[in-house]
């Protein structure tokens, strides 16, 4: 049974939507309707307000931090068509330094690439399309646009985790690559996943998995354990969360099955994989958190189950 051993008051003045920990797990962001963004240190269970953020002109939906290895960056994503990039310029010291304004409706969810494969981040928008944007780390972005990626509108990005794979005839270590993938939930019903074509540097669809009948809301790809499998976890409006399971050759093949791991009381809006990948987290309309671990037989079960606090 998992137990809560700490609750934040993080005084937002309106619903919460996201809130993430940092890479070493010492720094909370959240963030609100109320348009901003807050950071806290978390140590030894107790909190401390850091700083606030304030530059979106509408609720933040989704927030994202950067490897440490690229500096102290946090992505934010609002209804206000943008995406934020801040990095800490000195101590609790923030300022903006990018902003991507290239999108016609929200912007949903963002998500920051493995660190292998650079400073990159993905961007899913109401308008349907997706970005990429890249960075050489010298504070020029590039932005890479996937036109009408899903039809009605994108709510969710995932990327990969970075594998490397044979390439060449001889298959031999020297020719192992990393291939640049992630996948995405949108308003078509649709989990799509993307890789780059490194010849034309273009992002091309490879696959489409269908199975849920409402509007995909989360998609999740797990991390990678050195196991030749590789996990998705998609859920939806449609109450269900499903598995999407390739044991062919790991992300490279196309051989994707799916199980349905529950179908629940109510709309399931967010997934997350543990670190190790063995326990799936998920949050729905019900008010509940539940954690689902895979046993021998390959079957999902519920190991714990959670009632959330319906007071912000």
């Amino acid at each position: 049974m998992v137990s809560i051993i700490t609750q934040v008051d993080t005084s937002h003045d309106d619903m919460i939507h996201d809130a993430q920990m940092d890479y070493y797990g010492t720094r909370l962001a959240t963030c609100s309707s109320d348009r901003t963004v807050k950071i806290f240190e978390i140590v030894s269970g107790q909190q401390k307000l850091l700083t606030t953020l304030v530059g979106h002109e509408g609720p933040v939906w989704q927030l994202g931090w950067a490897h440490p290895k690229f500096a102290n960056l946090l992505a934010s994503c609002s209804y206000d068509k943008r995406v934020i990039i801040w990095k800490e310029v000195s101590g609790n010291q923030w300022e903006r330094v990018y902003e991507h304004l290239n999108h016609d409706s929200s912007v949903n969810s963002i998500c920051w690439a493995p660190q292998e494969f650079g400073l990159q981040l993905v961007c899913g928008s109401s308008d349907g399309a997706i970005s990429v944007l890249s960075s050489q780390g010298d504070g020029i972005w590039d932005a890479k646009k996937i036109s009408n990626a899903h039809s009605i509108g994108c709510n969710a990005v995932s990327w990969a985790p970075a594998i490397p794979v044979l390439g060449g005839v001889s298959g031999d270590a020297s020719s192992r690559q990393m291939v640049k993938r992630f996948v995405s939930g949108g308003c078509d019903n649709l989990v799509k996943i993307w890789k780059l074509d490194e010849t034309d540097e273009k992002w091309v669809e490879e696959q489409r998995l269908e199975a849920h009948s409402d509007w995909v809301r989360d998609v999740a790809w797990a991390p990678s354990i050195g196991l030749p499998k590789s996990y998705i976890a998609s859920c939806s409006q449609d109450r269900r969360v499903i598995i999407w399971t390739n044991t062919m050759d790991g992300p490279n093949s196309s051989n994707w099955s799916y199980k349905i791991l529950h179908t629940f009381d109510d709309v399931v809006w967010h997934v997350s994989w543990s670190v190790m990948a063995n326990i799936l987290a998920v949050s729905g309309g019900d008010n509940k958190v539940s954690l689902w671990k895979e046993n021998f037989d390959q079957n999902w079960i519920c190991i714990s189950d959670m009632t959330g606090n319906k007071n912000n």
